[in-house]
């Protein structure tokens, strides 16, 4: 069998999703059209289609690592016919976190879903490690792994509690969830590989194994930045898609005209594609406290609503916010007041409406730039490209 198209697209990835994905992908009895449909990255992002949703204009990656310093890492694991999940780590500056820790909150949209560490975020406004992204029933191993890389970080020899922030979807339609094949290993790979620059997208990392509107999801991402007038902030949105409803491309009803094969799960029969999860990551470099973060968190859930959603009993809606802004950091054990910039809430409305459009492109890029994946457990098909330009024009 020829392998080099696979040699190839492993090749154009290992800069971002470290050696321990290398090695998993190395050690895989599978073949080489089986990781094609994993890692091809030929296909084109929502703008590249015309797709561009709301007023602002993106930043220079339309990612959210456009918001300086912020960094993502992904470990993808594909095993044999039966695993395909991963884990998905968002970094929030290059810093000690924990020392450093950035503003942060949660909005949830519906709850059904697992968000640890999301209380005493809430509580003290605050966030101390990176947020990690990985399947329903991995969310203990990820916050394990978490824990241990924050308590090895120079400094911290003396810290005795961390709040660590993980979030899920089920991805137990496509990949053996109870099988439990993430490993402290994966999740310690992800957060210490992450890195800055384009975020690879599609059925990688935390999106390996996620369906969305019955089509394969993933992970997506995008970005707008404000113009000087308005404060010239950059808003940040990075997507984990699980989610049912009926898809809505720029006010198209693609959902009348163009249905996805139902992913029919292999063990169950099932064919219901509504439920699943979503989680949202938002980052900003505008200055604001927690109140006003968790209100900018909410506007990610309401993008949702734009394309389709259906926020079903089933799906756990999450989004988590922060700030890279130095004004509105908390260093640990600071008791002595200090003086703070913080943007007035009157300023904040282009943040929401960025956030917004953010969260409705990053979803389509999960789409778009995902591929077929298929397993023992199950398969879902790539939205076909073809049909949706076609739509597009017409």
């Amino acid at each position: 069998m020829n392998l080099t198209p696979e040699i190839g697209l492993r090749a154009a990835h290992q800069a971002r999703v470290g050696p321990l994905t290398r090695q998993v992908l190395s050690a895989l009895a599978v073949s080489a059209l089986a990781l094609l449909p994993i890692f091809a990255r030929s296909h084109p992002r929502a703008r590249d289609l015309g797709v561009a949703p709301g007023v602002y204009p993106p930043g220079p990656l339309n990612g959210i690592t456009d918001v300086a310093g912020v960094r993502v890492g992904h470990t993808t694991i594909v095993e044999g016919d039966r695993v395909r999940t991963g884990v998905t780590a968002v970094v929030p500056h290059p810093g000690n976190v924990f020392q450093d820790k950035v503003a942060g909150a949660v909005f949830v949209g519906n709850a059904f879903g697992k968000l640890t560490g999301s209380t005493q975020v809430n509580e003290l406004g605050t966030i101390e490690t990176p947020i990690v992204l990985t399947n329903t029933l991995s969310i203990g191993v990820a916050v394990d792994a978490t824990v241990r890389y924050t308590l090895a970080q120079p400094g911290n020899d003396q810290v005795r509690s961390v709040n660590a922030v993980v979030g899920e979807t089920n991805d137990g339609g496509l990949n053996d969830i109870r099988g439990l094949h993430v490993t402290r290993e994966h999740v310690l790979d992800a957060i210490g590989h992450a890195a800055g620059g384009a975020v690879p997208e599609g059925s990688v990392g935390a999106g390996t194994g996620t369906i969305c509107f019955g089509w394969k999801g993933g992970i997506g991402t995008s970005s707008r930045h404000l113009p000087t007038e308005q404060g010239g902030h950059t808003v940040g949105v990075l997507a984990q898609t699980n989610f049912g409803g009926n898809l809505t491309i720029s006010g198209i009803p693609v959902w009348r005209l163009l249905q996805p094969p139902k992913p029919r799960d292999r063990q169950t029969g099932a064919r219901d594609g509504a439920d699943g999860s979503c989680m949202l990551i938002v980052a900003t470099d505008a200055p604001l406290d927690a109140r006003d973060l968790r209100r900018l968190a909410a506007r990610a859930v309401f993008g949702l609503a734009r394309t389709g959603s259906s926020y079903s009993n089933g799906s756990g809606d999450f989004a988590i916010a922060f700030s890279t802004s130095a004004e509105v950091r908390s260093r640990f054990g600071e008791t002595m007041p200090r003086v703070r910039q913080i943007l007035p809430t009157d300023q904040t409305s282009p943040l929401f409406e960025a956030a917004i459009e953010a969260t409705e492109e990053a979803v389509y890029n999960s789409l778009f730039q995902a591929t077929t994946v298929k397993s023992a457990i199950g398969s879902a098909e790539a939205i076909p490209l073809d049909k949706i330009r076609e739509l597009l024009r017409k």
